[in-house]
């Protein structure tokens, strides 16, 4: 399908106007498909769902893999009243209203579960609001959420909530999800008594990235252009118009996005080219920032290999300009260029760890004057109280290395940059080592002098 062409204008196939997603919700746990490691015989959530447990819990996990539905079979299941709304549009008036009439509703016996998708979303005044009644246990909140509940939710409200990490769904898992809405005459597309190969199915599972509901809609869109066309099977073309453009799980300000650039950072750390341009391609095609990329491979050539290859900064910096110059998507061979790059330089982080110890003797050690020798003296005065008193300058030495103490005196002896075997740094401590010499022939001169 061309990329300006007209979006088809297709009705949901099947019975009803609702979504085949929302149709083919499964209603029991015998019609779950994934998360075995949650819902399996003996698992954690099938226990507490078992025997009743009214703890509150949060779903974490990517989208379409389940925690509304699980929310909703529990509440099937225990008999209580659903009561399910968006974080996006909720506010405090309504959470009040909730728990208010939660709180009615239990004096007559009635238990309520609250389920708040999108949790995250709410501020922490918002999330407060739900204490004191998960506290009485008017209510048994669950809450579903795509980001680190460590991060999202208030310490309060989480230390209350059992957290349960759902699992992106397997492509297997997928197919079997669709092959299911194939078949069924009631909720899903049986009554359109369409075909689609093994091939056809796995195609759009993983074109899903282990999304249930986008694998659903998917389908539903390839059923409904079949139909138009009066075929009588899904096939491999009409899966690719339907699909339009591969659905990448990721949010740019979310997990997902920290993960991406961890895997591309470490594939760079370890020399895996092959690795890091995938997860380079993943974060590109899946809408993040360039120029935020082009900052975080500065990082890297600094971070870790440093002086091993000094040039590296100086070409991730004109993959940076070459980014900010010619745009994308021109501009992501310029970033491939600089990853493969780093991937095959030498590996350092002599000066990460090196200056990492500075900053910690600098948090943790007494701040002590620059020594008097060190300072300059432009006044009178301030030559009078020493200032400069004892400076070697070094281009009067015969090597150029002056023997002069230039750290504090609590820091004198400490080393923080321990140069590696690795590239231009093998050179780099060579020359210091040589520079140690020189500093210690002059200090057993300079002691013979003085008669020491």
């Amino acid at each position: 399908m061309s990329l300006f062409a007209p979006i088809p204008n297709v009705e949901p196939a099947g019975p009803g106007k609702r979504p085949l997603a929302d149709r083919m919700r499964p209603r029991s746990l015998e019609e779950f498909v994934g998360q075995e490691h949650l819902v399996g015989p003996g698992k954690p959530l099938r226990v507490q769902i078992e025997r009743d447990d009214p703890a509150s819990m949060i779903f974490w996990g990517p989208p379409g893999t389940g925690k509304t539905t699980l929310a909703k079979i529990i509440a099937r299941l225990t008999k209580a009243e659903f009561i399910e709304f968006s974080a996006v549009l909720a506010g405090i008036k309504e959470i009040k209203q909730v728990m208010a009439d939660a709180e009615r509703a239990r004096q007559y016996g009635t238990r309520t579960i609250v389920f708040v998708d999108e949790i995250h979303r709410f501020n922490k005044a918002q999330q407060d609001a739900f204490l004191p009644h998960v506290e009485k246990g008017n209510i048994r909140l669950i809450g579903a959420t795509t980001e680190n509940p460590s991060f999202e939710i208030n310490g309060a409200l989480l230390s209350r909530c059992r957290v349960y990490v759902l699992q992106q769904l397997s492509e297997e898992q997928i197919v079997t999800l669709l092959r299911r809405a194939l078949g069924d005459g009631e909720r899903g597309l049986g009554e359109l008594r369409l075909q689609a190969a093994g091939e056809v199915l796995a195609k759009i599972a993983a074109y899903s990235s282990g999304d249930a509901r986008s694998a659903y809609n998917a389908l539903e869109v390839a059923a409904s252009l079949a139909e138009q066309a009066g075929a009588k099977a899904i096939t491999d073309e009409v899966a690719h118009e339907a699909l339009q453009r591969r659905v990448l799980l990721y949010d740019k300000s979310g997990e997902e996005h920290y993960n991406l650039i961890s895997a591309l950072h470490k594939s760079v750390r370890n020399s895996d080219p092959d690795a890091a341009l995938y997860w380079l391609g993943r974060m590109l095609d899946a809408g993040e920032d360039p120029l935020y990329i082009a900052r975080r491979v500065v990082r890297m050539a600094v971070e870790d290999i440093g002086l091993a290859e000094p040039n590296a900064l100086a070409l991730c910096m004109a993959a940076r300009d070459a980014v900010d110059f010619i745009g994308m998507p021109e501009g992501n061979l310029a970033l491939a260029q600089a990853i493969v790059y780093l991937c095959a330089a030498p590996k350092s982080n002599a000066l990460y760890t090196a200056y990492g110890a500075v900053q910690q003797d600098v948090e943790e050690t007494a701040a002590e004057p620059v020594p008097l020798h060190l300072r300059n003296a432009p006044t009178a005065l301030m030559k009078g109280l020493g200032y400069g008193k004892g400076y070697q300058y070094a281009h009067d030495a015969e090597e150029k290395v002056a023997d002069m103490q230039c750290l504090p005196d609590s820091l004198r002896d400490r080393v923080y940059y321990r140069p590696t075997n690795e590239g231009v740094e093998k050179r780099i401590r060579e020359r210091l080592e040589e520079i140690k010499r020189v500093k210690q022939g002059a200090s057993h001169r300079t002691k013979r002098e003085s008669g020491g």
